[in-house]
Order: C-alpha cells, then sequence, then structure tokens
C-alpha cells in the first residue's frame, strides 16, 4: 500500500486498461473518411517506393502529413500482410474491409496510444517535483474527445498528443534539448503543431541558450539548433534529393481549401462569417445589391474566391497575423520570465490562438490545448472550473463528427460520464481542500471562505448546451421540416464558439495576471 500511494503508475496503468476496454468495444462502430484515408496510407506507403508517397495522385486520399508520420504508416504495414493482404494492396479494394481488416487498423490506433501512456507516467511529477493528482493523469486517458475521435472517427491523435506531452514533461523538468527535439519530430509528423512553435522557439532560446555567458550560450544555441536541424533533415532530406520539396509543401499547406471547415469550427470565424451573413440579408432586404456567395452554410468555405457578401475577405496572411497578435502576450512573458513551471500553460494556449484565429481550422484541433490543460486542472479551483467548461464544450463541438444513430447513445454516455467523474473528482479535491483551509483561522479569527466548484453562469451556459441538443435532436424536424437543414450545425458552433472565446479569454487574463 506504501508503495502505491508514492507511485502513481499501478492505478494509472489500471485507468489505460479500462480505456483500452472502452477502445476494444468500439471496433465495430461506423467507418469515416479519416478510416479511408488512413488506410489507404498504410498501402500507399507499403507498395509504393518513397520517391512515389507524395505525388501520387491515383486516390482522393492524398497523403498530406509530414515524412515522420509517413514512415510512422509504412511501419504499422510492415505486419499488416500477415492480417490480411488487402491491407497493403493497391488500388484499395472497393469491397467493405474485413473484420481481421478492421480490427488490425483500430489495434494500431490502441497500440500508439501507448506513447500517451508513457508520457502521462513521466507527467506524474510537475515542475516543482510535487506529485500530479492521480485524477488529473486519468482524465488524458479517458477524454471523450480523444476515444471519440481516435476510436469511432478514426486518427492517431493519441500517439500525437504523447509526443507533445513527452516534449513538455522534458521541459518541465529543465531537459530542453530533449524537449526541443521531440517537438521537433512531433512538426514532422503533424505539421498543424507548428502554431505552438514561437512559443517554444521564444522559450527555449531564453531558458536554455541565455543567460550563461556569450560563449557558453552560443554553444548552446548551436547545439539547439544542429539538433533540430538533424530531425527535419531526417525527415525531409529523402524527398529534397528526388526534388519533391515543392510537391510536398503543396500537400502540407493547402491554402486553397479556403477559411473555414465544411463543419465551422467553433472559434472566431463563426462570428465573422454569421454576421456577414445577417449583414447581407439585412442590406437586401433594404433594397441594395448584395451578390450572395455561391458557399452555402452546408457546403462550406473552401476555393479561393471571398465566401463574403459585405465583410471584407479574410486570407491565409490575416489569420496569421492575427493568431502571432494573440499570441504575442504569451511571447513576451516567455521571452522576460521563461520559468518550466508555466511551459504547459503557454503551449496550450498558442494553440488556443491557432485555433480561434487559424486558417482552415478543423474542430478536432481543440485536442491540441484541452489535452495538456487538464494536466494543470487540478492546480486551482478557478483552473477548474475553466477546464470543466471547456472540456465539456470541446467534446459536444465534436458530436457532428459522430453523425450515425448507432453512435448517437455512445457520444452522449461518453460525454456524460466524463462530466459525472469531473464533477465529482473536482468537488471531493477542493472540497478536501478547503477543509483543511477551514481549520486554520487567520490572526483576525476569520475563517477561510469556502468557494463553490461551478457558479451559476458556467451552470447555466451548459445547461444550453442541453437546449440546444434538444432542439437539433427533436424540435428542428417539427417546426422547419426539412427546410434549413444548416441551422443545427450553425448553432451548435455558435455557442460552442461562446464557450471557446471564454477558454481563450480567460487562458490570456490567467497568463496577463500570473505569469
Amino acid at each position: 500500500m506504501a508503495a502505491a500511494a508514492t507511485s502513481p503508475a499501478p492505478a494509472v496503468a489500471w485507468a489505460f486498461a479500462a480505456a483500452t476496454c472502452v477502445k476494444l468495444l468500439l471496433v465495430p462502430t461506423y467507418l469515416s473518411t479519416d478510416f479511408d484515408v488512413h488506410r489507404y496510407w498504410l498501402a500507399l506507403t507499403h507498395a509504393l517506393p518513397l520517391r512515389r508517397w507524395y505525388t501520387d495522385a491515383s486516390s482522393q486520399w492524398t497523403l498530406d502529413y509530414p515524412p515522420f508520420f509517413a514512415y510512422f504508416s509504412r511501419f504499422l504495414a510492415v505486419p499488416a500482410p500477415l492480417v490480411d493482404a488487402s491491407l497493403v494492396s493497391l488500388p484499395v479494394p472497393d469491397a467493405p474491409p474485413s473484420f481481421a481488416f478492421l480490427l488490425y487498423l483500430r489495434l494500431t490506433v490502441a497500440f500508439s496510444d501507448l506513447l500517451l501512456l508513457a508520457s502521462v507516467l513521466l507527467l506524474a511529477t510537475d515542475a516543482r517535483r510535487r506529485r500530479r493528482p492521480f485524477l488529473a493523469l486519468a482524465l488524458v486517458l479517458w477524454s471523450p474527445a480523444l476515444l471519440a475521435v481516435d476510436h469511432v472517427h478514426f486518427q492517431y491523435n493519441g500517439f500525437l498528443m504523447g509526443m507533445l506531452l513527452l516534449s513538455l514533461h522534458f521541459l518541465e523538468q529543465g531537459r530542453d534539448l530533449a524537449g526541443g527535439v521531440v517537438f521537433a519530430a512531433l512538426l514532422c509528423s503533424k505539421h498543424l503543431f507548428l502554431v505552438a512553435a514561437p512559443v517554444y522557439f521564444v522559450y527555449l532560446f531564453r531558458h536554455y541558450c541565455c543567460g550563461r555567458g556569450v560563449v557558453r550560450g552560443l554553444g548552446r544555441l548551436v547545439l539547439m539548433g544542429a539538433s533540430v536541424a538533424a530531425v527535419f533533415a531526417a525527415a525531409f532530406a529523402p524527398f529534397l534529393y528526388y526534388g519533391q520539396m515543392q510537391q510536398l509543401f503543396n500537400r502540407l499547406f493547402p491554402f486553397g481549401r479556403g477559411l473555414c471547415h465544411a463543419y465551422w469550427a467553433p472559434n472566431f470565424w463563426v462570428f465573422y462569417i454569421t454576421i456577414d451573413k445577417i449583414l447581407a440579408f439585412l442590406l437586401r432586404r433594404l433594397g441594395f445589391d448584395i451578390q450572395i456567395p455561391e458557399a452555402s452554410f452546408t457546403g462550406g468555405l473552401v476555393g479561393n474566391s471571398s465566401p463574403f457578401a459585405v465583410l471584407p475577405k479574410v486570407t491565409p496572411i490575416t489569420t496569421f497575423l492575427l493568431v502571432i497578435l494573440a499570441m504575442s502576450p504569451c511571447l513576451m512573458k516567455a521571452f522576460y520570465k521563461p520559468q518550466p513551471k508555466h511551459i504547459i500553460r503557454w503551449v496550450s494556449y498558442a494553440t488556443t490562438c491557432g485555433f480561434m484565429f487559424g486558417w482552415h481550422v478543423h474542430e478536432k484541433a481543440s485536442l491540441h490545448f484541452t489535452i495538456p490543460l487538464v494536466l494543470i486542472a487540478m492546480d486551482s479551483l478557478e483552473d477548474a472550473k475553466h477546464y470543466f467548461v471547456l472540456s465539456i464544450v470541446s467534446c459536444y463541438s465534436l458530436f457532428p463528427l459522430l453523425f450515425e444513430n448507432q453512435e448517437y447513445p455512445i457520444k452522449v454516455l461518453l460525454l456524460l460520464t466524463y462530466a459525472t467523474l469531473m464533477w465529482v473528482g473536482f468537488s471531493s479535491h477542493f472540497a478536501a481542500n478547503s477543509a483543511q483551509e477551514e481549520k486554520k483561522v487567520n490572526r483576525s479569527g476569520n475563517r477561510v471562505k469556502k468557494n463553490s466548484f461551478a457558479g451559476w453562469v458556467s451552470c447555466s451556459y451548459l445547461l444550453g448546451i442541453v437546449a440546444i441538443e434538444l432542439w437539433s435532436q427533436v424540435f428542428h424536424h417539427y417546426v422547419f421540416g426539412n427546410r434549413l437543414p444548416f441551422l443545427p450545425l450553425m448553432m451548435l458552433s455558435l455557442y460552442c464558439g461562446v464557450g471557446m472565446m471564454y477558454s481563450w479569454m480567460w487562458q490570456l487574463a490567467w497568463i496577463l495576471k500570473h505569469t
């Protein structure tokens, strides 16, 4: 018992095992287009030589992740023929996959989550050498958003988040070189984490290279630069040799896809687009000749033409500048006072800025900040209140990904279970802390004031999610029939966008005040 009390590893391992059992139960769920994408990439990297990976256009599911992820797909393809030869055959068969085929691909996702488990175990100790609460670690492994996106919709975010958390662990422990190298490997696996690069650059430059004398600081700068360059060389050198860098970067950064995804991520741009639609409608009613773009609520905003009728066109450079501007307070804090204890919060805020103001943001990108933030969710009551709302909003915003009827009870049950676990766990944790503080009487004889876990504003907002869901599932059909099919999705994006904007502003205020 004493060993179990000092080490969270056995409890975390049991939590991971329980999550794995849930993942196995999700094997027969629906097959998304992302399943087809990764199925094709497995066959592509196995059947074709490396020089054709980024030039092959025989399928619509072209490879558009960086080289390390392509190597990862190639690694997963090695034992695949032993299970089902069609896993690695081109062209991919049109027939539905066999159960062995399906089980193998599902298990590759569960297997890759071992990196997430390892990172969580390492993060059991924070930057101050204090034990993190077991619940904070378990909530990473039990994230309903991660279960839904990876083990139903089908992606490898657990593996990628494991790399990010591993990098953050190294930075928290002062092992900056290792943290920088792992982050470089992450960028070579999924380039969307590039939004955190400014924070990494500023923090590593100031914390690792500066303040140690000119010669030693320069030596460290060269060492860090050479190590990161070596990682990028390992990823991109073969494609540079084959003269495919332009093709590769066109795959990684397809700016022609437009500002928003077909389903609007709940960020700043959902309000911008909605205001434009409202202004266009009002001005047309007043007699103004306003041309409505062809892009609709249901089709998304794609292509190079401006989808806006009234407001100015938004370009990729505009979104880039907005992201950097939103991130600048965090960058200044990291530059003037780089502290390992704040690195998780700074990186999470940077990825939040990318989500809120970035170009063609997918709703799944909310995982990039909700997963790291859970590690510090129990640092204070205010952190717990913030994460409680954020995690529910983030998970609910992913509901449209699981759109088939048979998956509806699954996503609702996952979210309700996680919300209940947070409510009970956070309430118990802070109630115990409050009870200890109440025993301490200050010099004036006043007892420490008790704080409630969730205020009425948060509870009212979360109850609004129930109202949105009831409208989408029940009342919309009775009121409008088959008309306005975009309305439920638009309401969901707008309502969740309010919660995401709150989270961004809350994080910014905390960073300005406390770091």
